[in-house]
């Protein structure tokens, strides 16, 4: 994403990256950055908010037209949740969930595979 945001920036394009692996997009050194703090895949909030998505987008937009440099990051207000314990839990794999989210595996496999039977694919 970096690298592409360069090539567009070198080209006159203006770009801006929203997204909520910080560190990551900060190494990385893009020209304009908009972070919500949120889990990663899901970069403009949950599904189905509405609210949250488009409002990224206007600031994302409003960031793009009043940034006055290079590696400029901005930081939403937005929370995923009424507190910060979901970081403790997300994408938490160990012994107590193990089981479970072999059992939640081997049925989306079976799932897909059966879609794919049926041609219902992506």
């Amino acid at each position: 994403m970096s690298l592409t945001a360069r090539a567009l920036e070198a080209g006159g394009i203006t770009t801006v990256i929203i997204g909520c692996a910080y560190d990551i997009v900060t190494t990385c050194g893009v020209p304009r950055f908009l972070y919500n703090d949120f889990p990663l895949g899901n970069p403009l909030g949950k599904p189905f908010d509405r609210n949250t998505q488009q409002q990224s987008v206007e600031m994302a937009l409003d960031l793009a037209t009043s940034a006055t440099g290079p590696g400029t990051i901005v930081t939403t207000p937005f929370r995923w949740a009424d507190n910060e314990h979901w970081k403790e839990n997300y994408a938490r794999v160990d012994t107590s969930n193990r089981k479970e989210l072999l059992r939640l595996g081997d049925e989306n496999r079976k799932r897909r595979k059966l879609n794919h039977a049926t041609g219902l694919t992506r």
